[in-house]
């Protein structure tokens, strides 16, 4: 049982803005802080552009907008103009931080949480949390003021690393997927007993991954598999169907991530950090399609869980209907195969990442 850490009521400011990957672990230490102390305040920091105006409210926690300062990768115009814009976006932080009074700011990276670093400096202490095993510029910074530095695996080059994970959501890190997968296929309509693939790119989809596996549904009809394809909102899916086979599912947005890992017996999807430590939690086995662009850090993110036996990786240049028919068929197929995996992916995960960076910041907070 979890024991609160006690002392005056703390607010804790998180930054974590942009994408997916840096809000959800931001709303899962969230509801860590506020597990183990409920008279906590938390508020986010985001932008007026970014996913965390529909995410954070949902999520039950206050949201304060800033100036959002964008991070160009190459010599630009517009890196001329960057201090100009780092400084206004500093001091409308400030003016929040003063405002809300912050005891302390944790970070997850991106372009939200170099103003609240530099904002934070010398008045607040700063907490950071690094998801990657490179760094991205906002950590790199924060991380030399930080009072405390927490990264999701070892080797991550951060002064004073903490090994603690990624924070993840209760609804995940609690998942009994066999306890649930009759209600999970039920609620989207699946084949309640053949072998069921999940597939997803991303919140927005990914284009490679949707052509791929969509022009492989005949194998899969003619296998006796059964797909849930999430092809994100701004994507469009056709597939044909075929009467008597197992359905074919596909749906723009998984709201009910927890449903889509219990119905799966097999994802093929990217391998974000965030989607790395989900995986490997719920103990699901993978095909992992890495991001082709960046500094290949998906790549990275993938390759324990596929030294350990749990995932396969494919190239996104190799990704195929041939390829996913030849590959996925074989494997999903395979119960034997498949517990296997997944037993070696269970061993992988940080489970209780959440409520050990939620004691790092309310000491931090002191």
């Amino acid at each position: 049982m979890s024991q609160a850490v006690t002392g005056r009521a703390p607010t804790v400011v998180v930054a974590g803005g942009g994408t997916a990957g840096h809000i959800e672990p931001a709303m899962a230490l969230a509801d860590a802080v506020k597990r183990l102390r409920p008279d906590a305040t938390v508020i986010a920091l985001g932008t007026a552009r970014g996913l965390e105006n529909e995410l954070v409210p949902t999520r039950g926690y206050a949201l304060e907008l800033i100036p959002p300062v964008p991070l160009p990768r190459k010599p630009t115009t517009e890196l001329l103009r960057l201090p100009l814009k780092v400084r206004d976006a500093v001091k409308r932080t400030r003016e929040v931080l003063d405002r809300v009074g912050a005891d302390v700011v944790v970070g997850f990276g991106g372009y939200v949480s170099l103003p609240a670093y530099l904002a934070a400096r010398g008045r607040v202490p700063i907490v950071v949390h690094e998801a990657n095993q490179s760094p991205g510029l906002a950590n790199r910074v924060g991380a030399r003021f930080a009072s405390r530095v927490a990264v999701a695996v070892p080797g991550t080059p951060l002064p004073n690393a903490e090994v603690v994970g990624i924070p993840l959501r209760r609804s995940i890190t609690s998942l009994d997927r066999a306890a649930l997968r009759a209600e999970a296929r039920k609620h989207f309509g699946l084949d309640p007993d053949a072998p069921t693939l999940l597939v997803f790119g991303g919140s927005q989809g990914a284009r490679s991954i949707n052509t791929a596996v969509s022009g492989a549904a005949k194998d899969f009809a003619d296998a006796g598999v059964g797909v849930l394809h999430a092809h994100g909102p701004k994507n469009t899916l056709v597939v044909q169907e075929f009467p008597g086979r197992p359905p074919y599912v596909p749906v723009p947005y998984l709201e009910r991530m927890d449903l889509a890992y219990a119905a799966a017996d097999l994802v093929l999807c990217r391998s974000g950090a965030m989607t790395a430590a989900e995986v490997s939690a719920v103990g699901l086995p993978a095909v992992f399609v890495p991001l082709p662009h960046g500094n290949g850090e998906q790549a990275v993110n993938a390759r324990p869980a596929v030294d350990a036996g749990a995932a396969l990786l494919i190239d996104d240049a190799d990704l195929t209907a041939a390829k996913v028919a030849e590959l996925v068929i074989p494997l999903v197929t395979d119960p034997d195969r498949i517990a296997k995996m997944s037993a070696a992916q269970v061993g992988l995960g940080h489970r209780e990442a959440d409520e050990v960076l939620a004691r790092i910041v309310l000491e931090a907070a002191k």
